[in-house]
């Protein structure tokens, strides 16, 4: 899953989301998250500290406006 910006939209803020915020703009638990990242079905954690990951924020945006285009 890779973003390219199209000329002529906004810029969109890159950012790393934590997975609380993860979870509330996904909808789905922990767990759900990281069973669809062993099945590659969902972007994957980068690797912030020795105990903390976080997920891009464009990626993210993605994952969920191709689930968008997948309902129709």
């Amino acid at each position: 899953m890779s973003y390219e910006p199209v000329a002529g939209t906004p810029q969109i803020e890159r950012r790393i989301l934590r997975r609380p915020e993860v979870e509330a703009k996904v909808g789905l638990k922990r767990a759900q998250i990281y069973t669809l990242m062993r099945e590659d079905k969902f972007p994957k954690a980068i690797r912030l500290g020795v105990r903390a990951v976080g997920w891009d924020s464009i990626e993210i945006d993605q994952w969920i406006l191709d689930r968008l285009k997948v309902r129709v």
